[in-house]
């Protein structure tokens, strides 16, 4: 079965990471010892995807978690699915790597780097026939962002010819946790941009914002956050967990979402998100999860879909529902908002259904949009940094690990090639638009004539 292997690095992507297997757990059934308690046989059809069968007939995640401090492993081996995971799956160093960059990917990252290329190595020996990974991590810190682009650079050259699916928090605009975010991120784009086959943009303002727009939290925590972030996650793959009508897995994914190579970064949708309040009275129809999952205030990421272009789209439709209808409806969004959509890629908007809801819901969707609206996500960023850069602020963190300033200047127009090639299909028409009109003006002219 084609499996995934699951790597997350740094607190954030620990954290991220732990929910995400939560929610898994569930809908296949698994309780926290990892012993089989569901009812239904299409939670096992394909377990094999994400868990490998211990003798005892235990399920254990495909899993690799690793960090450079002990602590945030701790707090997930102590949570409530702590003692699922395999032991020797935990690697873990003890210096931290303070929020840098270089550190992560160059000194501290790079000692640790062997060991957890072992246990990735293992447990992709453990599979029948590895589809992908998918790595979780944030781009803000040190290791997540350094030490987790050292890894997916290593996996690449190891397994050329597997798919590499990202799970990246970008730094926020008005929620900053660090000084050196700008530096960071920038340089992890770098990576990513060379690296990665998929990235999932993730932002912790725009989470922020649906908790307490759409969900009415008063105080999101992290734990929240983390939960939409992890029901997405579990969206994006339900397809190849369970059966549907209409499959689709990371690489037809792939080639569905990325018209050109570079431009790998997609913004994400769930639906229904609805208050713990409101649930009841609220209908759920294939239009209206539609509707909400084409919202700007549904996407996970701080950038408006609005003020760019989609080059494409996909949907991931869970529950019982016609494929006829959803179709239809993504027909009917296309034509109704098609200054939205790029011109020159017909049919851009890939629709799958999946038989099988989320736990809690009766049909719930997941949404995967590669617009040219994400470059002011990246703009901003690049703003923060070379603000920083021109004056060479906090530089002497990264230099002293070895960096040279070569490597923050490329790292830089690197992302601003990026932006600009994302403004260029947001500007691309069809060729020779302007002659094929006035043909049929002058065809309409002739028409005249002969009445």
């Amino acid at each position: 079965m084609r499996e995934i292997l699951h790597v997350q690095a740094g607190q954030c992507g620990n954290q991220i990471g732990s929910k995400f297997w939560e929610v898994v757990c569930d809908e296949h059934g698994i309780d926290q010892s990892g012993k089989y308690t569901g009812n239904s046989d299409l939670q096992l059809e394909r377990v094999n995807v994400y868990y490998t069968e211990a003798s005892c007939g235990r399920f254990v995640p495909r899993a690799v978690l690793m960090d450079l401090e002990p602590g945030t492993m701790d707090s997930v081996k102590t949570g409530p699915f702590g003692q699922i995971f395999r032991p020797d799956n935990f690697v873990f160093g003890q210096s931290g790597a303070g929020n840098n960059w270089a550190k992560g990917h160059y000194t501290e990252g790079a000692e640790l780097i062997d060991s957890v290329l072992d246990v990735v190595r293992k447990e992709a020996e453990n599979c029948d026939c590895l589809q992908g990974f998918q790595v979780c991590h944030s781009l803000g810190g040190g290791t997540g962002s350094g030490m987790g682009t050292l890894l997916i650079s290593k996996v690449r050259e190891e397994y050329p010819d597997r798919m590499m699916l990202t799970f990246s928090v970008f730094p926020s605009p008005k929620v900053s946790d660090t000084v050196v975010e700008p530096y960071n991120a920038t340089l992890s784009v770098h990576q990513l941009v060379e690296n990665a086959d998929e990235c999932m943009v993730l932002d912790n303002e725009a989470l922020y914002d649906i908790c307490f727009r759409t969900l009415k939290l008063s105080t999101p925590s992290f734990g929240d956050l983390n939960h939409l972030i992890s029901t997405t996650m579990s969206g994006v793959t339900c397809c190849l967990r369970f059966p549907g009508q209409l499959n689709s897995d990371l690489r037809k994914l792939a080639v569905n979402l990325i018209p050109f190579p570079r431009l790998h970064f997609f913004m994400v949708g769930f639906a229904p998100l609805t208050s713990r309040g409101s649930q009841q009275y609220r209908a759920l129809t294939v239009p209206e999860l539609t509707q909400q999952m084409w919202d700007a205030k549904n996407m996970m990421c701080a950038a408006d879909p609005r003020h760019g272009r989609y080059l494409t789209a996909s949907a991931m439709f869970r529950g019982k529902m016609s494929t006829k209808q959803v179709d239809e409806q993504m027909i009917n969004v296309q034509n109704k908002n098609s200054s939205y959509f790029v011109e020159w890629i017909p049919n851009n908007v890939k629709s799958s259904v999946c038989d099988i809801p989320p736990s809690g819901l009766s049909m719930a969707s997941t949404f995967i949009g590669n617009s040219t609206s994400i470059q002011e996500m990246f703009h901003r960023v690049s703003e923060q940094f070379t603000a920083m850069f021109r004056r060479k602020a906090f530089l002497h963190w990264y230099t002293g690990e070895g960096m040279d300033e070569m490597e923050f200047t490329e790292a830089e127009s690197n992302m601003n090639d990026l932006v600009s090639e994302y403004q260029q299909y947001q500007d691309a028409t069809v060729e020779g638009d302007e002659d094929y009109e006035d043909d049929e003006e002058g065809f309409h002219g002739e028409e005249d004539e002969d009445m």
